[in-house]
């Protein structure tokens, strides 16, 4: 059973990681949990609150996440949190199917005793983190897992490509674990994946990570596209000559 929703802190820590790699992801984080939502404008006074540190690391964090494709900066309004359509997320799973897959197979065949540890670690910290009541320690805990799967794969090609789509990613993998019932699901999708990892099937643990990925594609697109559309701007009524001609006498 899942535990009871509480609401994240997204405030940084000052730790040695560089300060503004913590910034954006704590930003980062805070979209993919819904705490921005799509479309909405991010203020810099908002987002200092928020994480406790200065303007100019807030900016830095907001240049680097424009980068990623995760905000938009609009003339006149400033950066606002980028909506991604159910079209726009179809596309990015099916890279994802392949990636991953990809990944999958490659740790199989390449991966060494102690990345093979490390994900085993990883994996359990996840099926602890389905119990705390915090959204962002389950999500993180779900991004080192793949981290580690990655690094496992020891392809770096591959895993410069994943961490572009990166943002992406996390928004939809977000979404998809919102779904009632998606969270068990996928634990047990990974736990399947994870012994094929452990036989060190390469194609088992393809095709069992491309099919992870699909059902997660299935619960998220088909959230995206129950939500409401964006409401266009209303277009401005073009003038009637006799209006005009009212205005050019008011004058």
């Amino acid at each position: 059973m899942t535990a009871p929703f509480m609401k994240p802190d997204f405030r940084v820590e000052k730790v040695a990681a560089p300060l503004r790699q913590s910034v954006t992801e704590s930003i980062r984080y805070a979209i993919a949990l819904g705490h921005f939502s799509a479309g909405e404008r991010l203020t810099e006074r908002a987002l200092c609150e928020m994480t406790g540190v200065s303007r100019t690391l807030v900016r830095e964090a907001l240049r680097q996440l424009e980068s990623e494709g995760l905000i938009e900066v609009v003339p006149n309004r400033g950066p606002m949190v980028t909506r991604l359509s159910a079209e726009q997320a179809e596309g990015v799973y099916q890279v994802r199917t392949e990636l991953e897959g990809l990944a999958c197979e490659l740790f199989a065949e390449h991966a060494s005793d102690k990345q093979r540890t490390a994900l085993h670690e990883a994996f359990r910290n996840l099926k602890k983190s389905l119990k705390d009541s915090d959204p962002l320690a389950r999500l993180r805990a779900k991004n080192h897992f793949y981290d580690c799967l990655v690094e496992g794969a020891g392809n770096q090609a591959l895993g410069d490509t994943l961490r572009l789509l990166n943002a992406r990613i996390m928004l939809l993998r977000a979404t998809s674990l919102r779904a009632p019932g998606r969270t068990t699901s996928s634990l047990a999708e990974l736990a399947d994946m994870m012994s094929a990892l452990d036989e060190k099937n390469g194609k088992k643990a393809r095709a069992l990570a491309e099919l992870h990925v699909r059902n997660a594609a299935k619960t998220a697109i088909a959230l995206l596209y129950a939500q409401p559309e964006a409401a266009p701007a209303k277009p401005k009524r073009a003038a009637k000559p006799a209006d005009a001609a009212a205005r050019l006498g008011a004058r």
